[in-house]
């Protein structure tokens, strides 16, 4: 995609992490989706990998992507990444164990084939981990404003809600794990590094994980009662 805005902002995207709001941000979702995720044991692959500051902080090693921009800094944080989009994922079915999703699910054309296209490479036993910023939520409703307003990243980004990404990996055969929240302040408020276990609404982070099933009960895709208490 040659309009793609981190193809011509990728190096001021990744500064913002260097920024001391975007080095708190990160270091709280970092902490967020590395309770779910573990060591990453086996091979793991990062579906827009972006920068690669996450798959490097969560010992993620492949990557793809469709900024070439991004992902030369990636690649200088040791990842293996491939330019590819992903509703088409270069790898053979049933060769990861596992899948990240950071904060892409709104830049994805066809969300539904990107899913379907990660169980596919996914083995029997493998997890899939969505992190995303809820479309109903402060931090959401914020970034969405911006979009309007003309953000170089947001005004090409549609935010989804924690239902709707549930039920996209439902119909793409996955069943939910499970989650955890944090960003409990609204944007302008110095972010606390709480989390809690399970989807909270109003949170500005949600990570969840899934397992690669047969066959998925898509009439009740959530295993858990979302909290509407914020921590």
């Amino acid at each position: 995609m040659n309009d793609n805005p981190f193809n011509f902002f990728a190096r001021r995207y990744d500064q913002w992490f260097e920024s001391p709001k975007g080095r708190r941000i990160f270091e709280i979702e970092t902490a967020c989706l590395g309770e779910l995720i573990g060591e990453a044991k086996g091979r793991w692959l990062e579906v827009g990998v972006g920068t690669g500051r996450f798959a490097e902080a969560l010992c993620v090693r492949e990557g793809v992507d469709l900024s070439r921009a991004a992902l030369e800094i990636a690649a200088r944080r040791g990842i293996r990444a491939r330019v590819a989009a992903g509703e088409g994922l270069p790898y053979p079915d049933n060769c990861f164990d596992g899948v990240l999703m950071v904060t892409v699910i709104c830049f994805f054309v066809d969300p539904a084939k990107v899913l379907k296209e990660s169980r596919r490479v996914l083995r029997a036993d493998g997890r899939l981990i969505i992190g995303l910023v809820p479309g109903d939520s402060p931090w959401g409703q914020a970034h969405a404003q911006k979009g309007r307003e003309g953000h170089r990243f947001y005004s090409v980004a549609r935010f989804r809600t924690c239902d709707e990404a549930l039920r996209l990996a439902a119909d793409a055969g996955f069943t939910f794990d499970k989650a955890r929240s944090c960003l409990f302040s609204p944007p302008g408020v110095p972010a606390d590094s709480s989390q809690r276990e399970g989807i909270v609404a109003k949170a500005g982070f949600v990570a969840c994980r899934f397992s690669k099933t047969a066959q998925c009960d898509k009439e009740n895709p959530r295993r858990i009662v979302v909290d509407s208490a914020v921590a």
